[in-house]
């Protein structure tokens, strides 16, 4: 060190002010600089402490060290990094998104991808950590006694990283390659893609991007953020509490993709990656409260496929959960939200998850029954009746098809018999991965509203009798769903109809309601179960003819009347008027046929009538007038409206016959006197 500096603005930009009154040498000599002169190396990757690893990475990736330059570099950082990595975690750092667990982070995530330049693309750590272990115990023995805790986070956030890689590595791989045949620089619209949608963090993108000699558009990056983290904000204040912010979910989707694990079991040993409370990040959720935990397995299916959500507990030391809900609010990303019962979860907290058995083994039940009517319904509507949308649930079905006209009770019955005739067949329930193109050439069915990926998971029943492609959770053969019970069909548009069942233990236990429901009937009206269909349809005709009998006899009643309501005819504002309570009525109908007869027998003289009456409890009111009342500019509408108004309710019609009605009946003679008010003024 020679001179005294000022105004430093670059290395190689500053003002020199002078001399140093003391000249010194900075040698750098730390204590790796030592180490490699003193045991006769190259340089510090080349120690007793490090050179361990890189030589255990070169075996990996079969390849030389001192062969090739650009491997060796790789080789060094993969050994400097994993040993940083072993003495952070070792001294409590944990990886993060914050402070120095994103240091760490990066760390560990450096050492993967020069992994994967070197050609190694499955995991690594398992064979790098216990190494460097072994080449540091002896001057740090605490990296032996903590390395089960230190291999757990580092082999978690491996396992993660190489998720997102393999999601996103495709997209930068091909940008990259695009934007050095074009002389350009990587498009701020992929960055943000490969944050957005597959939690590549962005320091990431720009590394890649920087080995491969581009840029990258820091700056519109910067403003598809900015504008995402407005939506956010404003979608969360919208929905008042709901789940909106979707920043804090993509945070936490760039610590890698949710692996679901239970298509193989119900019970799966994991870590906690991130915790939501009240829609912010915690470090740690306490008995009482409601929260949302990330982790990084699961064995809980997230709500999605038409499939509703696994119902369990979560499980770790020293604290249980109840698992609320379990959802995807980010591609690739499973939330579960708890209850805490007993103690506090901690981010990087083991955990294991634990799926409520039944419920699980009717959620199946019921898609796999999902697959089997809607094969049926092909099967009898023809190949254009296909699955529009879905829903099941334990014990229950729900299904979307493309169709006009409501189903006969025939039909309905030929499709319940071809789906449980597919349960007795006992077809086996076979699942396969494949590519895209491959299921779609074996015809299996992709479903509307769906997205698939370039793998998708496709669903046999039988073969080619249900073909699908599917990611839900399903039996192993259809005997297993039980019983299929549809309980209705309903239209959902003008051209979708829906169909509703029951499934499994829940189509048996409504089956014995029905049951019990024929045995009473039979049992109250004596006659056999046989003849229990005619028996009710004889007691529904003689119904209705009771009911027409006195209909009539009220009519007749009614009737008998009109000489009395003749007789209160009042002169206002020229009309003859006749305003009325008939009191209980038994329908609107009586008050409308009344009024229409007396304003028969006024006449042709202007003349209005007004009746109201209490048709089972609600009020009504009916104005009728005649053409010379309307000559005079009386109008039914208004009066019925202006009725209507004071009963609590609304009104109109014609100028010449009209309807009114509302909540409170005590109000009728208020509202007869409010009509006389307006016809007298």
């Amino acid at each position: 060190m020679q001179f005294q500096v000022a105004d430093v603005k670059s290395k190689t930009d500053f003002t020199i002010l002078g001399e140093l009154p003391k000249k010194n040498i900075d040698t750098g000599l730390g204590l790796e600089r030592v180490a490699f002169i003193k045991q006769g190396v190259q340089n510090m990757y080349e120690i007793d402490q490090v050179r361990p690893v890189l030589d255990r990475a070169a075996e990996l990736a079969k390849k030389t060290y001192g062969a090739n330059h650009e491997d060796d570099v790789l080789l060094r950082v993969i050994a400097d990094h994993v040993r940083s990595g072993l003495m952070l975690i070792a001294d409590g750092v944990t990886p993060s998104n914050e402070g120095r667990g994103y240091i760490l982070r990066r760390l560990l995530r450096r050492v993967t991808r020069s992994m994967r330049q070197l050609g190694v693309e499955g995991p690594s750590f398992a064979e790098l950590f216990p190494v460097s272990r072994d080449a540091m115990k002896a001057a740090y023995p605490a990296v032996e006694q903590d390395f089960d805790f230190i291999s757990r986070a580092a082999y978690a956030e491996e396992k993660t990283f190489l998720r997102t890689l393999a999601s996103g590595s495709q997209t930068l791989d091909t940008a990259v390659t695009e934007a050095k045949k074009a002389g350009s620089a990587v498009s701020g619209e992929t960055a943000f893609l490969l944050h957005d949608t597959f939690g590549f963090p962005v320091e990431l993108t720009l590394e890649v991007a920087e080995e491969a000699g581009v840029s990258v558009d820091a700056e519109v990056f910067a403003t598809l953020m900015q504008e995402q983290r407005d939506r956010a904000k404003a979608d969360a204040k919208a929905k008042k509490g709901q789940r909106a912010d979707l920043s804090v979910y993509k945070e936490l989707r760039g610590l890698g993709e949710t692996l679901f694990t239970g298509y193989d079991e119900l019970t799966h040993e994991s870590r906690v990656l991130g915790i939501v409370v009240d829609g912010a990040p915690a470090r740690e959720a306490h008995e009482g409260q409601v929260a949302e935990l990330v982790l990084a397995e699961t064995s809980l299916w997230a709500e999605s496929g038409g499939q509703d959500a696994d119902q369990g507990l979560i499980l770790g030391d020293g604290f249980e959960a109840e698992v609320l809900d379990v959802q995807k609010p980010v591609q690739g990303l499973i939330v579960h939200t708890v209850r805490v019962l007993v103690g506090t979860i901690a981010v990087d907290s083991r955990a294991e998850t634990q799926v409520d058995a039944d419920y699980r083994r009717g959620a199946t039940q019921a898609h796999s029954g999902t697959h089997l009517v809607h094969a049926a319904l092909r099967d009898v509507l023809g190949p254009n009746a296909h699955q529009t949308g879905s829903y099941n649930k334990a014990g229950y079905l729900r299904l979307d098809f493309a169709h006009t006209d409501a189903l006969s009770t025939e039909t309905k019955s030929e499709i319940e018999e071809i789906s449980n005739l597919a349960i007795r067949s006992d077809y086996e329930v076979v699942t396969r991965e494949m590519g895209l193109e491959e299921a779609k050439a074996l015809g299996a069915m992709a479903l509307f509203g769906e997205k698939y990926g370039d793998r998708v998971r496709v669903v046999d029943i039988g073969g080619a009798w249900s073909r699908e492609l599917c990611a839900g959770t399903h039996v192993s053969s259809s005997s297993e769903v039980g019983m299929i019970s549809l309980v209705s069909e309903s239209s959902v548009g003008s051209t979708n109809r829906r169909i509703e069942s029951l499934v499994g233990i829940e189509a048996f236990r409504n089956f014995a309601a029905e049951r019990t429901i024929v045995q009473q009937l039979t049992s109250g009206l004596k006659v056999p179960r046989t003849e229990l269909i005619t028996k009710v349809q004889d007691l529904g005709a003689q119904l209705k003819q009771a009911e027409k009998k006195i209909a009539a006899l009220e009519a007749e009643k009614l009737g008998q009347r009109i000489p009395e309501l003749l007789a209160g005819v009042e002169q206002l504002g020229g009309s003859r008027v006749l305003l009325a309570s008939l009191g209980a009525v038994a329908s609107a109908d009586d008050v409308r046929t009344m009024a229409l007869q007396l304003r028969e027998k006024l006449g042709s003289d202007p003349a209005v009538v007004v009746l109201a009456g209490d048709a089972a409890g609600k009020p009504v009111v009916i104005a009728a007038t005649n053409p010379a009342a309307r000559e005079n500019g009386v109008k039914a509408g208004a009066l019925a409206k202006l009725g209507a108004q004071v009963l609590g309710g609304g009104g109109g019609g014609k100028d010449d016959l009209a309807q009114g009605g509302g909540t409170d009946s005590a109000k009728i003679g208020d509202a007869l006197a409010e009509i006389r008010r307006t016809l007298g003024a």
